[in-house]
């Protein structure tokens, strides 16, 4: 029965992990490649990593693989925010059919900082 479930599980995650490569040379823009790896690519190597951890019924091996897969839930949002951040900043342009920029208007360009639409930005401290 515990091979099944390792079957099962392996495969998803080479599943997920293959959507997520496909998704990277088909995604149109940086911030929608950004979204697949992040969400897809972490479910995979999740489920690849549960499934280590029930082959190997090691108390060790097990507590390894969750630390791993806490740091990976923890870092890879994380991680992505920063380089979206970034992207934009720097003038990554979004997809020409994306819809709506929630975004614009919002930043400094000087200081990077977001203000609300509800409060003013306020001046920086000198």
């Amino acid at each position: 029965m515990n091979e099944i479930f390792i079957y099962l599980l392996t495969s998803l995650g080479a599943l997920f992990i293959l959507l997520a490569a496909v998704g990277v040379v088909k995604m149109p823009d940086l911030y929608l490649r950004i979204s697949v790896t992040t969400k897809a690519a972490t479910l995979g190597i999740g489920l690849i990593l549960g499934a280590a951890a029930i082959y190997f019924t090691d108390t060790a091996i097990t507590s390894r693989v969750l630390a791993i897969i806490l740091f990976m839930l923890l870092t890879a949002p994380v991680g992505a925010h920063m380089i979206g951040r970034a992207s934009y900043f720097t003038g990554v342009k979004l997809w020409e059919d994306s819809k709506y920029d929630d975004l614009k208007g919002k930043y400094n360009p000087k200081t990077h900082r977001l203000s609300s639409e509800d409060k003013p930005d306020l001046p920086e401290k000198q």
